[in-house]
């Protein structure tokens, strides 16, 4: 037990480590949604002519409205972003060092996730101060029930990047991966517009956002920034994680053959 807590505390710094050796990576993480909220949020809310009322919430403003749904941007960016670095790691040879480490793959992989949840909090968070400090403020309770919801989405969201790290062979194929899930996964999500809005559009449409895995993730950070549960929001999202980490167990798993093969190819 104590050798495995000193693995996952020395993953842990070392991604921490990472991170603040890599300062235009926060920057990045944090002006990517302050523009969406600063600026084309103004735009959106015209353009749809967005009086939001929902059932679980009566929201003020649509800026008030999409701050979960960019806090969701951050964790998403962030959990691909620690998907290349384990891709990075692969073909570098240190992955092969971490996974050959006298603890179970499981648990080494599992602290790997852990510790890329920990960073997109903490810039999640920022993005939080900073959106406050602009006025767009949430009820004080919420900003604590909103960590633990913070916490399952990054998880979730890592998990899906450590699946996909695990079937990348090579890191130029990386970035074209990449927009093939963030793009899709944000803007078919109730991140900029609620799911009746786009019923509006097409049932079709509608139920692609509905089974989306991230909806019921940005969901899950939007009624908790209200200090609120959302226990279907919460249930979906555990699965998601559990199946995404399945199958990046599969993939990781050298009986498959896979990462050896990758990281001789």
């Amino acid at each position: 037990m104590r050798a495995a807590l000193v693995a996952l505390r020395v993953i842990v710094a070392r991604e921490a480590l990472r991170f603040l050796g890599q300062r235009g990576r926060f920057l990045a993480a944090l002006v990517r949604p302050l523009v969406w909220l600063l600026v084309f949020a103004a735009g959106f809310r015209a353009a749809l002519g967005l009086s939001i009322t929902p059932p679980y919430q009566t929201y003020i403003t649509y800026e008030t409205y999409i701050v979960p749904g960019l806090c969701g941007m951050i964790l998403l960016f962030n959990g691909m972003q620690s998907s290349l670095s384990l891709v990075y790691d692969r073909e570098m040879g240190s992955m092969r060092l971490l996974l050959t480490a006298p603890q179970p793959r499981w648990w080494l992989l599992f602290c790997k996730l852990m510790a890329g949840a920990v960073i997109s909090i903490l810039q999640a968070c920022a993005f939080l101060a900073i959106a406050w400090l602009y006025g767009i403020r949430m009820p004080w309770a919420g900003y604590l029930w909103a960590l633990p919801a913070l916490f399952v989405a990054a998880l979730m969201l890592g998990a899906l990047g450590l699946a996909l790290s695990s079937f990348i062979r090579q890191l130029e194929n990386f970035a074209g991966v990449m927009n093939f899930v963030i793009f899709p996964m944000f803007f078919l999500s109730s991140a900029l517009y609620p799911l009746w809005k786009m019923k509006e559009a097409g049932r079709l449409l509608h139920d692609i956002c509905a089974a989306n895995p991230f909806t019921h993730a940005v969901e899950l950070i939007r009624f908790a920034l209200y200090a609120e549960a959302n226990l279907p929001a919460l249930g979906w999202t555990l699965a998601a994680t559990a199946a995404f980490l399945a199958l990046a167990l599969r993939g990781y798993d050298p009986a498959r053959g896979l990462v050896r093969r990758r990281e001789g190819g």
